[in-house]
């Protein structure tokens, strides 16, 4: 066991070590500028923690002065506040039909008009919204957390472990990601779930291999090795020093493929493998508009504009998080 000084002055040695981030060295949200540490150096991990929160109000400046990212997130949160407020912006029942009045023009009482069902267009659009979007985020999010996992021990691990991780994201990649992605649910059945279950399978390797890569950078640089040296196990080696330097570049390439996936799911659901009718949910409502493509076309326009302009969200602020946490990528 070390002595408790050696610990001390260890963590403001690996503090020194650290490159600056804020002028476009390592890209991160959770650690600032080795400059810009204070604290009582007594304290471990003090130069670390204080600078953290003026760090990130740093980026979140940066990133609303950011007109690109600006304008992603401002979509984003457009569509994600008219869905989660759907009950409160429209006094229909999105599975509510009344056949009699089935493809009306917009009118006072139905903005947007009914669809061949009679179906409020517009209530069905903001509730499916919920579905689309909350979808896409929680599985977007599930391949990143399996992803960065796996990569992280992958990296981090080496050897027969790295070895055996990696052949099995060649395997998975030898695939293209819609087709792997096709098979699995022809395999399993349409429905949520299984379209989940085959998205899962067929998108953490991406993420994996990048991570991978970036942790291998990562770990042999001086401040990890000065940890590596005062005895720090693998876990907070992995934790404390290696992932701080890979999450910007990972959060930046979960943005830009939630949007892709965002996308995906449409396709899937109006080829009727996702969520199914009556469900309101952008790409089903595709699917649904297709017998009424010739008598009322904007049926099929509504839900194709709405999916468009969430992908370009999270597309405009991918692009614009690059910016901002990395200035040498502009």
């Amino acid at each position: 066991m070390r002595p408790a000084s050696l610990r001390r002055g260890g963590w403001r040695a690996i503090d020194e070590l650290a490159e600056p981030r804020a002028a476009g060295g390592d890209v991160s949200l959770d650690a600032p500028p080795s400059g810009g540490t204070t604290g009582d150096p007594s304290s471990p991990g003090t130069g670390i923690a204080v600078g953290e929160a003026p760090y990130r109000r740093s980026v979140l400046r940066r990133l609303l002065g950011d007109r690109t990212a600006a304008i992603g997130l401002a979509l984003i949160v457009l569509l994600a506040a008219a869905a989660a407020f759907a009950p409160l912006l429209t006094p229909h029942d999105p599975l509510a039909q009344d056949v009699l009045n089935k493809h009306a023009p917009p009118s006072t009482q139905h903005l947007l008009g009914t669809d061949q069902l009679g179906r409020d267009e517009l209530t069905r659009l903001l509730y499916g919204g919920r579905a689309t979007l909350l979808t896409a985020l929680a599985l977007g999010t599930a391949v990143l957390a399996i992803g960065l996992v796996a990569g992280t021990v992958a990296g981090f691990m080496g050897g027969l472990v790295d070895a055996a991780l990696m052949r099995i994201v060649d395997v998975l990649l030898a695939f293209p990601n819609f087709l792997l992605v096709l098979v699995v649910v022809g395999a399993l059945g349409p429905g949520l779930f299984n379209l989940g279950v085959a998205v899962v399978i067929a998108g953490w390797v991406g993420y994996a291999r990048v991570v991978r890569g970036l942790v291998l950078s990562a770990r042999e640089r001086p401040h990890v090795e000065a940890a590596r040296s005062l005895g720090f196990g693998p876990w907070r080696l992995a934790t404390r020093h290696v992932l701080p330097s890979v999450i910007g570049p990972v959060i930046v390439l979960w943005t830009v493929r939630t949007g892709q996936l965002l996308l995906a799911l449409a396709a899937l659901s109006f080829l009727g493998l996702g969520v199914q009718p009556p469900t309101a949910e952008w790409g089903a409502m595709l699917d649904s508009a297709r017998e009424s493509l010739a008598v009322n076309p904007s049926l099929m326009i509504w839900p194709g504009v709405m999916s468009t302009l969430a992908a370009l969200g999270f597309n405009l602020l991918g692009d614009g998080l690059r910016d901002v946490l990395d200035p040498r990528s502009r």
